[in-house]
């Protein structure tokens, strides 16, 4: 233990460890044409010839707008306190400015009521990634018109299910829309503007904020945003490595975080960019405490200096030597309790308790399967990473809750169905839906760590 305030707390002050899966509703519900629903940049860029790998347009997927009820029992047979589950803009607005779409309203509703009756707590995504095609058109993210647009939908959601979610994540992984959709392209909206994306930053955050206010101020519970985080590796200890790094870790971690947890932008002016388009008292709004900080691990990241004739200083490299997901990602635990020491160290008493909004992996998997697939591999990994969170909660850091990235298999963006993370096999053409070894294995463990408690062994 050290003298920092935010390790103050010792592992017996905290509360018990929640468990929650999650999911997303672009990536699991299909029928995209179904009951009313507008247009998404995701419609666009399936429909992008050759924009995602195996040309898949996410039906029907899981089918989860019709298959709702399926999710909710699995999550309830595993024995989680909550499930987390995006809604989706365009259903809830088909169009911004016009009435919003009471099918779907009522749609999300009945699954509200539906996990609370199976003694689940609904823990609601208001954004995931599915930004109104309309929107993308007169700027995106890139306008400041869109942060209100957003609010004007968070007010239709509050005002239909406040009442009874208790639980809300604003924004999800908003490094990720600005770095891979509008700075390099590989997600939607598949813009390549480089650092000219920079003002998406602010923009989403300024939503976050007015999204966190709304929240707040109907009284509807608990909120806060997720962000990926990942632990940032020099190459080497050459200056040219070490600084290359130092960008890295800014533009991926602090420059989502500071503006949070701060209420300030860290500098980047070494990146020849115009200022953030910040307006007075933005960020007394982004900066308001929330309830939580939500962090999105999967594995960290090696950076060395680029070469003298990019256009961005820092490049990244292979991490030798260990395994790696289907993906190629590096498989290291350790890295998520970097990541949060780093968040503990920088952000002290002002960081609030962690929620941990997506840990999982993806391993070559047969399309079908008459069987519960043995993936000792997501085994491992999702025990390792577990360990290394109670590793953390003993040396008195509040991790408050740890999430299963996936529920399903799932539409895994630019992959389509060709990565698969779940817990439960979806074949993508029947959407049957077949629990894995490691679906027993989450909920024995669950049961097992409760019963302990119970016991009064252990938290």
């Amino acid at each position: 233990m050290t003298d920092d305030p935010s390790r103050s707390r010792h592992a017996r002050d905290l509360a018990p460890l929640r468990w929650s899966v999650a999911t997303a509703a672009f990536q699991i519900e299909g029928a995209r044409h179904a009951d009313g629903r507008g247009r998404s940049i995701w419609d666009d860029f399936v429909e992008s010839p050759g924009a995602v790998l195996d040309g898949a347009t996410a039906e029907p997927g899981p089918d989860s707008w019709h298959r709702w009820r399926e999710d909710i029992a699995l999550a309830a047979a595993l024995g989680v306190d909550r499930y987390r589950f995006s809604l989706s803009w365009v259903r809830v607005q088909p169009e911004h400015g016009r009435p919003a779409n009471r099918l779907a309203i009522d749609r999300y509703s009945r699954m509200v009521d539906v996990l609370l009756e199976a003694g689940v707590t609904p823990f609601v995504t208001l954004y995931h990634w599915d930004l109104p095609s309309a929107l993308e058109e007169r700027g995106g993210w890139l306008d400041r018109a869109t942060s209100f647009a957003f609010a004007d939908y968070v007010e239709v959601v509050v005002g239909a299910l406040g009442d009874r979610v208790s639980d809300w994540y604003t924004i999800n992984e908003p490094v990720s829309t600005t770095l891979q959709g509008y700075a390099i392209g590989e997600l939607a909206p598949a813009r390549t503007l480089l650092f000219d994306a920079l003002p998406t930053v602010h923009h989403q955050l300024l939503a976050h904020g007015l999204a966190q206010q709304i929240i707040r101020s109907a009284g509807a519970g608990r909120v806060g945003i997720v962000n990926n985080h990942t632990a940032v590796r020099s190459a080497s200890e050459g200056d040219d490595d070490v600084a290359a790094a130092g960008v890295y870790d800014l533009l991926h971690n602090r420059l989502f975080a500071d503006p949070v947890l701060r209420g300030e932008y860290p500098d980047v002016s070494m990146l020849g960019v115009p200022d953030l388009p910040v307006a007075d008292g933005d960020l007394a709004l982004i900066s308001h405490p929330s309830d939580f900080y939500g962090v999105n691990y999967y594995n960290p990241t090696r950076v060395g200096a680029a070469a003298p004739d990019s256009p961005i200083p820092f490049e990244l490299l292979p991490i030798e030597g260990v395994p790696t997901t289907g993906f190629g990602w590096p498989i290291d635990p350790q890295g998520l309790r970097v990541v949060l020491d780093q968040l503990a160290a920088r952000y002290g008493d002002a960081l609030p308790p962690i929620v941990i909004g997506e840990n999982g992996a993806s391993f070559p998997e047969p399309d079908q399967t008459s069987h519960a697939i043995d993936d000792a591999a997501r085994i491992d990994y999702l025990a390792r990473h577990l360990d290394a969170v109670d590793r953390a909660r003993a040396d008195g850091l509040d991790v408050a809750e740890f999430t299963v990235w996936s529920l399903l298999d799932n539409f895994e963006w630019a992959d389509g169905f060709t990565q698969r993370f779940g817990l439960v096999h979806v074949d993508h053409r029947t959407s049957v839906r077949t629990p894995k070894a490691s679906y027993s294995w989450l909920r024995d463990r669950i049961a097992a760590v409760r019963g302990r408690r119970e016991a009064g062994v252990g938290a």
